[in-house]
């Protein structure tokens, strides 16, 4: 049985001046959580991993991934989990598609909303998309379009925003141009991503300021924060100084990239509730469900979750 500490289940609230209200949490726990795994996951896990974290109060769930399957074989049973998912209402389920084939497998599966995949560096482009960097765009021009025909929302996402294993730093101004092209061609957000977590609270900041002067809004961007050096949770603090009230977690701190030595997960989904709780900042998250649901997947995984929080508030896996 998974147990939870009463008394600590919730920390005391602090606001602080210059916050949003509320933050929209995207959790891509099964998309990006679980696509590096080795250890085969059986659909009916992902399915009930997916349905757990809609109970917990999560409302936009990246559930999976059109992907080519010998890229990504963990997610190659994308087309028996998307319909499967037993839908609750006011919960999205976003998907990424990476291709035109991919948008076509995940046309007949019936999704509603798809994402994106992008690269703010040439190098990255071309080992992860087989693309260039102008190159990806051309790609990602006929899945937008055919999501717009259809009247599916496009999320962008931007990977290496600050900071690439092969290349080192990467231009701020790149990353700007880069993200304004996914935009222009008609994504409706950009999630800007540290991919390899090496990002600092004043390189958040200078990119939004960045992005700000090239006209895009903060209210048109999200932030994805890999916990690589332990700055996660500081640099959302930074991006939400800033404005930005859409947060990319993984619940359990799920994930990594295998490009980058020594690269941890997302942001733990648990670690990102209890700091918005601490700052009276909305969410709608219930912490106990998030935490027993992710102590459930550490069991399955066969391994102890790598969020804090769910370390101090966990008790042994379900």
């Amino acid at each position: 049985m998974t147990s939870v500490v009463p008394d600590r289940a919730l920390p005391d609230v602090v606001t602080a001046p210059g916050l949003p209200a509320r933050v929209q949490i995207v959790e891509v726990g099964p998309r990006d959580g679980l696509q590096n795994e080795k250890q085969p996951i059986p659909a009916s896990a992902k399915l009930e991993f997916i349905d757990r974290l809609g109970a917990a109060g999560l409302t936009v769930i990246e559930s999976t991934s059109f992907v080519n399957p010998t890229w990504v074989p963990q997610l190659a049973d994308a087309a028996e989990v998307f319909p499967a998912i037993a839908r609750r209402p006011g919960v999205r389920y976003p998907v990424l598609v990476p291709n035109e084939r991919g948008m076509a497998r995940a046309l007949d599966a019936g999704v509603t909303e798809i994402a994106v995949f992008g690269s703010a560096t040439e190098t990255f482009a071309q080992r992860n998309l087989a693309s260039t960097l102008d190159g990806q765009f051309e790609m990602f021009a006929p899945v937008v379009t055919a999501a717009a025909e259809r009247g599916l929302r496009v999320r962008g996402y931007l990977s290496m925003c600050f900071g690439d294993p092969w290349e080192g730093r990467v231009p701020m101004a790149q990353v700007v141009r880069a993200g304004v092209r996914l935009l222009d061609l008609g994504c409706a957000e950009l999630s800007l991503g540290d991919t390899i977590g090496v990002a600092t609270a004043g390189q958040v900041t200078a990119l939004l300021a960045a992005f700000s002067a090239a006209g895009v809004g903060a209210d048109r961007l999200a932030v994805h924060f890999h916990d690589t050096y332990g700055q996660a949770l500081t640099n959302t603090l930074a991006a939400l100084r800033c404005g930005v009230v859409t947060v990319d977690a993984s619940a359990g701190g799920l994930g990594g990239c295998p490009y980058a030595k020594s690269a941890t997960g997302n942001v733990a989904t648990e670690d990102l509730v209890w700091l918005l709780t601490g700052l009276g900042v909305e969410h709608g998250v219930d912490l106990d469900a998030l935490v027993a649901t992710s102590m459930w997947m550490a069991g399955l995984l066969g391994r102890p979750s790598p969020s804090a929080v769910v370390r101090a508030l966990g008790g042994s896996p379900a």
